[in-house]
């Protein structure tokens, strides 16, 4: 048994923020199926690409059911909103007013399903001065002051993350409003519009952002990188208890010259702290020496090292999946672990169209010939690759 088996789940969202969270109910047990576009989700183009399938797209989607739809076709949006007449969930991540344009706005698709909870994921939310804006999380690591904050203190340039924070985290506080309007809707017997902002989302998720409210200096808790015997180490802890650690289960000596100012202190004793790790040449007495003093450290490990490591395999982190052409690829797993119920991807990504006639038949009874008539007008379609 899994937590959401027999939620249906319509997902109409592109890229990450969306799809992200298809994939968690997903693995949670929800029959998520796909909306694309002829065109494709974007995402199919990117990382490795193995029989018509990316490795981003697979990982985002795996599990998923798909329908093709073209929504600039005659019967393309009525098929829609008869999906999400059916559907628990619809989840979006279009720039607001886009699907009011095809008769599929919240206002509208509640009054014909008031049960229906809805998802809208954009980058400024659903009014305002910039709810119109362009948003990926690029944009938004920036606009959120992140990129600003991390160039301060590594005096250097800004540049982006080499991860999708804002996406991620709007993705998993949209999750958690879901689950809870899912849960009111059980009280109450309604649904509700969940408007998430990916501002919002980065600020709420930001445990710096009270210096900006506060108008206070910033104070640095974060680890610091160390140059050590066998690649960089990372230790974890503030500055202050950093050093008094070392001072006195070690020995550090403090080497600040008399009447130095705040800042050259702390410099002298980072250079201290920096000599001491340097010194060891065993990592491993190196890092039981920091267990001594009840530091936290981290091996700094290379992205494809990650998933070989102890803790990866143990837990079971990665997956395999029908690669769709009789082999497997490896996805990563949805974290969650239940002492009583399932969890965790039940298959691979599909093609664009692929379950056309098997989602219609299951979800609106359609028959053969009516799933065929969609195919001819143009609002039904479907990759070579695909079956459906």
């Amino acid at each position: 048994m899994r937590p959401l088996d027999g939620l249906k789940v319509l997902d109409l969202a592109r890229v990450l923020s969306g799809p992200y969270v298809g994939r968690m109910l997903a693995d949670l047990g929800a029959d998520v199926v796909k909306v694309e576009p002829p065109d494709g989700d974007v995402t199919r183009n990117w990382g490795e690409v193995r029989n018509g399938l990316s490795a981003f797209y697979t990982q985002q989607n795996a599990g998923k059911r798909n329908v093709g739809v073209d929504l600039k076709a005659p019967g393309g949006p009525e098929l829609v909103g008869r999906l999400a007449d059916r559907a628990d969930v619809v989840i979006e991540n279009f720039r607001p007013g886009v699907l009011a344009r095809f008769g599929l706005s919240w206002d509208e698709l509640s009054a014909r399903n008031p049960r229906l909870v809805m998802l809208s994921i954009t980058g400024f939310g659903q009014d305002g001065p910039e709810s119109g804006r362009q948003a990926y999380a690029p944009v938004l690591h920036a606009e959120s002051g992140v990129l600003g904050r991390q160039a301060r203190f590594d005096e250097r340039t800004a540049s982006d993350l080499v991860l999708s924070v804002a996406d991620t985290n709007a993705a998993l506080h949209g999750l958690v409003g879901l689950l809870a309007a899912l849960q009111l809707r059980e009280r109450t017997g309604r649904g509700q519009h969940i408007d998430l902002a990916m501002f919002d989302a980065m600020l709420a998720t930001d445990d710096y952002v009270h210096h900006a409210l506060d108008e206070s200096a910033i104070v640095r808790l974060g680890g610091q990188v160390f140059a050590a015997v066998g690649g960089d180490l990372l230790i974890s802890s503030e500055p202050k208890y950093l050093w008094r650690q070392l001072n006195r289960i070690h020995g550090v000596v403090d080497p600040t010259p008399e009447g130095a100012s705040l800042d050259e202190k702390i410099a002298h004793r980072n250079a201290a702290i920096a000599e001491w790790v340097l010194g060891f040449d065993d990592r491993d007495v190196l890092r039981r020496a920091l267990e001594d003093a009840n530091l936290p450290w981290a091996d700094v490990r290379a992205p494809e090292d990650v998933v070989r490591s102890p803790t990866a395999q143990h837990r079971g982190v990665s997956a395999e999946v029908d690669d769709r052409a009789g082999g497997v690829r490896r996805v990563v797993q949805s974290p969650y672990r239940f002492s009583d119920a399932e969890s965790g991807v039940r298959g691979g990504a599909p093609h664009r169209g692929e379950h056309n006639g098997e989602v219609l038949a299951e979800w609106l009874d359609l028959g053969d010939a009516e799933v065929a008539e969609l195919h001819e007008c143009g609002a039904l379609n479907v990759d070579e690759a695909s079956g459906g």
